[in-house]
């Protein structure tokens, strides 16, 4: 049976909203109110109340999400655990009894990634081009995507001032997911590759783009497309890539002996993350967005049709 029900208090679900977003910050935030608004608007198209709804009508959120959007199974999973985690805290915070989301089927999620990576003789001739190519930024990129397993928003959001020196090592340090920071040891291979980038500046990014001023100044660096600068800018532009910032899975295939336990090859040995000359496979995530969701949504006809 469907639950049709009037618009919920407002200050009890604008409450309920916050105490779930409440839990996570930065792009974590931003994506989880992302799917979060997804539930809520398919809540409104079907004249549903979030807090009042059954195990059943959470069940037809699944299959419409995979019936009517088309998503992956694992699109479907992780929007499915942010409505599990939205009732859970509602719960927590006794705005209801149970959780209609507790017993819901969650779709099966392949370990395995259907998207093929490079393998070690195609990553070592990406090193060896880059490694010859006349911009210093080539090899710079590379090296710390396939070397130190770095995502491509470590690697463009890295500065002069990351590198130092921890008990006689060179270390770069990254700043991750979350805003965690670690040390990463660096090879000696790198560590030439990034001074080579370097160029002997004192100051400011490591890889520069088409301004000469680096990645740092925007929110979601896109290092998709790195052209070379025009004459007399002083960049040297870089080699263009291709990347999903999304994804956070890492690859543990070892590329030799000289590798970091920072997983070597992960940015480059999975489809969500590839570096290539030409054209990568994109995310089909719904686009974040900086504003907290509202009851109720607007109302959204639109439908994306099967691929």
């Amino acid at each position: 049976m469907t639950t049709t029900a009037s618009a919920p208090d407002a200050g009890l679900f604008d409450l309920a909203v916050a105490a779930y977003l409440g839990q996570y910050r930065g792009t974590s935030r931003l994506h989880n109110e992302s799917d979060l608004r997804v539930y809520l608007r398919w809540c409104t198209d079907e004249r549903l109340d979030p807090l009042t709804v059954t195990r059943a009508d959470v069940e037809r959120y699944v299959r419409w999400l995979q019936d009517v959007r088309c998503y992956q199974p694992s699109t479907v999973s992780r929007r499915l655990s942010v409505v599990v985690g939205f009732y859970r805290v509602c719960v927590i915070d006794q705005v209801l009894t149970q959780s209609p989301a507790d017993y819901v089927r969650r779709p099966l999620v392949s370990p395995e990634s259907p998207t093929l990576g490079l393998g070690h003789l195609q990553f070592e001739a990406l090193l060896t081009t880059a490694r010859l190519s006349a911009n210093l930024n080539d090899f710079a990129l590379i090296a710390m995507l396939g070397l130190l397993g770095l995502r491509i928003f470590e690697a463009t959001g890295a500065t002069i001032a990351d590198l130092g020196e921890e008990h006689g090592h060179r270390v770069l340090r990254v700043r991750g997911k979350g805003g965690k920071v670690v040390l990463v040891p660096l090879p000696p291979a790198v560590g030439r590759a990034l001074d080579r980038a370097v160029d002997e500046r004192t100051g400011g990014p490591i890889l520069r783009n088409t301004a000469a001023l680096g990645w740092t100044d925007t929110p979601r660096p896109a290092s998709s497309r790195i052209w070379p600068g025009p004459p007399g800018s002083g960049c040297l532009g870089c080699t263009r890539t291709c990347s999903d910032t999304h994804s956070s899975r890492r690859c543990s295939t070892p590329a030799s002996a000289s590798a970091t336990p920072r997983s070597p090859l992960g940015a480059l040995t999975h489809g969500r993350r590839c570096v290539t000359t030409g054209h990568a496979r994109t995310s089909t995530a719904t686009p974040t967005v900086s504003s907290p969701p509202t009851w109720p949504p607007g109302r959204n006809d639109n439908t994306r049709p099967c691929r």
